[in-house]
């Protein structure tokens, strides 16, 4: 059985998402200068948002709106896989590369869906007004 969360940094799913961002950095380590405002920092700014609204979401203390910041992180995470399809395109990304970044993506796309199933449901059985307690928080397995 898995521990129970105490923090947002004991969910994989964060983890995942912080090994992410940080993957994306390095990739657009050597995107020419002309991309530093625009595909690098796009790139790197919704890479960063995954995880950090996780913890956003996470340290609100309602299941309702750490759901809703879940919803923004698949979001992000959406606008991530499409910057990095792009940029494989316009060969700023070699294809080895791209494609690593959007296998990663799209695992923590698949956990990020089953804690918001999760949480959601147990929002739903629980009658603790709706906030996250050590009791009612998902389990450090989230995927």
């Amino acid at each position: 059985m898995s521990d129970v969360i105490r923090s947002y940094r004991d969910l994989r799913v964060w983890q995942k998402a912080m090994d992410l961002a940080e993957a994306v950095y390095k990739a657009t380590e050597h995107f020419p200068d002309g991309e530093r405002f625009g595909m690098t920092s796009q790139m790197r700014r919704a890479a960063v948002s995954v995880p950090a609204n996780i913890a956003e979401g996470f340290g609100r203390e309602s299941s309702g709106v750490f759901v809703q910041f879940l919803r923004t992180s698949q979001g992000s995470l959406k606008e991530l896989e499409t910057h990095c399809l792009l940029a494989k395109r316009v060969d700023l990304l070699e294809k080895p590369v791209a494609d690593e970044l959007l296998c990663r993506a799209d695992d923590i796309g698949r956990m990020l869906g089953g804690l918001i199933r999760r949480v959601a449901e147990r929002s739903r059985n629980t009658n603790d007004g709706q906030r996250i307690t050590s009791d009612s928080a998902p389990e450090a397995r989230d995927d």
